[in-house]
C-alpha cells in the first residue's frame, strides 16, 4: 500500500511466524465442488441475492467457493497452513517452509500453480516503513472561512463542513439520506481503537457494525492494528455534532483488515479479492478501498504501468469482478503525483471501480494526487473529494484533526455515494456511478488530475430522479389529463407550467405539493382546452421545486386542441402579464364584431390603436412594446363600439 507521508512514529517489526515463506495456489478448476449455483443460499446472504435478483445479475461459477476437497488436499500434502481462500480467483495463501510439501501440491491434478509472495530470507527481522497516509494535528483549519448553517442543516458537521459542503452533501442528509439500510466493506489496514474511541459511539451503541475479520492474522479482531482504517472510517461514521459529522453516518459497517503494514508483498491483493468476497457474501452495496500497490518488497513482482490497464493485477481483477457483482468499488487513486511513479496505482486502473483523486475544500487539486490515465487511456481518477487538509478522527482522542491523501478522499465520496444510493436503490452502481460522473464539475471536460471533477450530490441526486420520473397523457372531451409518477417527498412540490404556440413564454397552471417521505408518488391533473385557440399546440413544462430551488426540469409535452373543443365564447385575455417587449392580447367573439384596441400609459396617453373586423372565433393581436420606457401600461379592448375589458402590463 503506498502512500503519500511517513508514518514515523510507527514502527513495525517482522516476527518470525510472518516471516514463513507464503504462496498462492491456484487451481484449474471448481470441479467436484458440493456447492451449485442453483442453491446459492449456502454461500451468499439472501441480500446478496436479492442484489443479483434486483439488478439482473447472473449467479455464475466464480461465486462457488473454491472446492473443499482441493483445500483438503493442499492441507495434507504436509506441513502447511491455510491462510486464507479467495473464490473469485480460485486460490489459497498457504504458509509452509516444507519443500517436499510444495513438491507435493504441485503434483496434485487440480493445481495449476504455486507463486511464492512472501520468501523468507534468513536474515534477522528488519524494520519496514510503509508509507502511511498520517495525521496532522497542527494543520490550519481549511474550512474556518466556511459559516454552518445550523439552521437549515439536520447535521452540524463541525469541523467537516467543509469535505461535506464541496459536494452539496447536506443536501443528502437534509432529506433523509445518511447512509441508513445500506452496507458498507470497508478494506484496510487496521482500525485501531474504533471500540473505545467517541467518535464511533453512535455506530456502537445502534449496532451498525455488522461484520469484521482480519485476514492478515486470521482473526475476528481488527481494534489493535493500524490506526489508518480507523482514519477512512471515521470520514464517513463520525457523529459528534458540531465537531465532526462523517458522510453517511446511518449506514452500516463490515470492517476488513487486509493490508499487512509490515511489508508489501502479493498476498496482500490476494488478501484484498478476499475483502471483496465477504463483502459480497455479506450483501456490502459500497466497498471502500484506501490502498494501492505498484511495488513490492520482491522487486520481481513489481508492475509497471503498463500492467496499469485494468484487466492484468490482482487487485484491478478482483475490484472489476466486486463491481460485477453488483457493488460499488470505490478506490483510492494513490498519492504518487510527485514521485517518480507519477500515475495512479492499482485497483484504481480498474474499469468499473469509482477511482477518487483529492483536492482541498476549496476545490485546489492536491498536488500529491496520482495522474490518469490508466495505461489503457481510461479517464482515471473519475472523480475527486477532500483529500488535502481532510478531517479525520485522532487516534488518540477521536476529535477531529488533519490529514493529506487520496486514502480520505476516497471514504468521504463512498460516503456520500452509499447515502445517494439509498434514495435509488433501483438503479444499478453504474447508474449511480454515471449520475457522479454527470453531476461534477469537469464532465463536458475531464482531465487526468481529478478526471470528471468535484461531484455535486445535488444534481446527481436530481439526474436520478429525473431517469425514475415517468409520465403519460391523454386527450378526451376536450380535456387533457397527465399522470405522473416522481419520487418526491413533502419538500418537494411539482410545478405545471403552460405555454400555447402564440406565446413566448411559460406561464405557471398548477402547483401540486409533494407529500410524506421520500417515495414513488402517483401524480394526476387536468387541464381544460376548450377556452385556447383551435389547432394551438399547447406546450407544458413539470419541474420540480426542491426548497425554493425551482430550475429542476423533468420534462415536458404538448397537446393540439381539436377544432371540435373551441366553442366561440366571448373573452379577452391579456399574455403575459410582465413583458420586455411583445405581449400578446387573446379576443374571443361568438359572432363577428368590430374590435379596437387601445394602449395607454399610466399618464392616460395613447401610444397605439388597431381597429379591425373580427369573424366569429379566436384572434391573436401582438402589441409591440420594444423602445418604450419601463413601467405600467393598460390594454383596453372595445367591441361593437362597447368597452369589453382593461387589461394591466406591467414592461421590464
Amino acid at each position: 500500500m503506498k502512500k503519500y507521508l511517513l508514518l514515523i512514529s510507527c514502527v513495525f517489526f517482522l516476527t518470525n511466524a510472518d516471516a514463513q515463506t507464503r504462496y498462492l495456489v491456484k487451481f484449474k478448476n471448481k470441479g467436484s465442488n458440493p456447492f451449485t449455483i442453483a442453491n446459492p443460499s449456502l454461500y451468499l446472504s439472501q441480500r446478496a441475492i436479492d442484489r443479483r435478483i434486483r439488478y439482473n445479475i447472473a449467479i455464475d461459477s466464480t461465486d462457488l467457493p473454491v472446492t473443499p476437497s482441493y483445500v483438503t488436499g493442499v492441507r495434507n500434502a504436509g506441513a502447511v497452513t491455510i491462510l486464507n481462500s479467495s473464490k473469485w480467483l480460485n486460490e489459497v495463501a498457504i504458509r509452509t517452509t516444507d519443500a517436499a510439501a510444495l513438491a507435493i501440491i504441485n503434483n496434485l491434478p487440480y493445481v495449476l500453480s504455486t507463486t511464492p509472495v512472501a520468501s523468507f530470507t534468513g536474515q534477522p527481522p528488519v524494520f519496514v516503513n510503509k508509507r502511511l497516509d498520517s495525521v496532522s494535528p497542527n494543520q490550519p483549519d481549511p474550512v474556518s472561512s466556511f459559516t454552518e448553517r445550523i439552521m437549515a442543516n439536520f447535521y452540524n458537521y463541525g469541523r467537516a463542513n467543509g469535505q461535506i459542503r464541496l459536494h452539496q452533501g447536506e443536501f443528502l442528509h437534509n432529506h433523509g439520506f445518511r447512509g441508513e439500510g445500506m452496507r458498507m466493506g470497508i478494506l484496510d489496514a487496521g482500525f485501531y481503537h474504533y471500540l473505545t474511541l467517541p467518535t464511533f459511539d453512535s455506530i456502537r451503541l445502534n449496532n451498525q457494525i455488522l461484520d469484521k475479520w482480519d485476514f492478515v492474522a486470521n482473526e475476528a479482531s481488527v481494534d489493535e492494528d493500524d490506526s489508518h482504517g480507523m482514519n477512512c472510517l471515521s470520514t464517513i461514521a463520525a457523529n459528534l455534532p458540531g465537531n465532526f459529522v462523517g458522510t453517511a453516518p446511518k449506514a452500516t459497517f463490515c470492517l476488513y483488515r487486509t493490508e499487512d503494514v509490515a511489508g508489501e508483498t502479493k498476498i496482500e491483493e490476494h488478501n484484498l479479492a478476499a475483502g471483496f468476497e465477504r463483502s459480497d457474501s455479506i450483501g456490502a452495496d459500497v466497498v471502500s478501498v484506501s490502498l494501492g500497490y505498484y511495488t513490492f518488497d520482491n522487486p520481481a513482482q513489481n508492475y509497471t504501468y503498463a500492467n496499469l490497464d485494468g484487466n492484468t493485477t490482482l487487485s484491478a481483477i478482483a475490484a472489476d469482478l466486486a463491481a460485477k457483482k453488483g457493488m460499488m468499488p470505490v478506490v483510492a487513486a494513490g498519492n504518487e503525483g510527485t514521485s517518480a511513479w507519477h500515475y495512479i496505482i492499482t485497483p484504481g486502473d480498474a474499469d468499473s471501480v469509482m477511482t477518487v483523486g483529492a483536492v482541498d475544500t476549496l476545490a485546489a487539486i492536491a498536488s500529491f494526487s496520482s495522474y490518469g490515465p490508466s495505461s489503457d487511456g481510461q479517464i482515471k481518477p473519475d472523480l475527486a473529494a477532500t483529500g488535502r487538509n481532510a478531517v479525520v478522527a485522532s487516534p488518540f482522542t477521536g476529535l477531529p484533526v488533519f490529514s493529506n491523501g487520496t486514502s480520505f478522499a476516497t471514504p468521504i465520496l463512498a460516503g456520500l455515494t452509499i447515502s445517494l444510493w439509498q434514495a435509488f436503490p433501483e438503479f444499478n452502481n453504474m447508474t449511480v456511478l454515471d449520475a457522479m460522473r454527470r453531476s461534477a464539475t469537469k464532465f463536458t471536460t475531464p482531465d487526468d488530475r481529478v478526471g470528471y471533477g468535484i461531484p455535486d450530490m445535488k444534481k446527481a441526486f436530481t439526474i436520478l430522479l429525473k431517469k425514475s420520473y415517468t409520465q403519460q397523457s391523454s386527450l378526451s372531451a376536450c380535456v387533457a389529463s397527465f399522470q405522473l409518477n416522481v419520487k418526491q417527498d413533502n419538500t418537494m412540490n411539482i410545478l405545471v407550467e403552460r405555454k400555447q404556440s402564440s406565446e413566448l413564454i411559460f406561464t405557471p397552471l398548477k402547483t401540486i405539493a409533494g407529500t410524506a417521505s421520500f417515495s414513488n408518488k402517483n401524480v394526476n391533473f387536468t387541464d381544460d382546452l376548450s377556452q385556447l385557440m383551435s389547432g394551438s399546440n399547447v406546450s407544458y413544462r413539470i419541474k420540480l421545486a426542491i426548497g425554493s430551488d425551482t430550475t429542476f426540469i423533468l420534462d415536458s409535452l404538448s397537446v393540439i386542441v381539436p377544432a371540435t373543443c373551441v366553442t366561440p365564447v366571448n373573452f379577452t385575455r391579456l399574455t403575459p402579464n410582465t413583458v420586455s417587449d411583445i405581449a400578446n392580447v387573446v379576443i374571443s367573439r361568438a359572432a363577428a364584431s368590430d374590435v379596437a384596441i387601445i394602449v395607454t400609459n399610466s399618464a392616460g396617453q395613447r401610444i397605439h390603436s388597431k381597429s379591425y373586423r373580427q369573424n366569429a372565433g379566436t384572434q391573436i393581436n401582438t402589441i409591440n412594446l420594444m423602445g418604450r420606457s419601463a413601467g405600467i401600461y393598460f390594454i383596453t379592448i372595445y367591441a361593437d363600439g362597447k368597452k369589453v375589458s382593461t387589461e394591466r402590463i406591467l414592461k421590464r
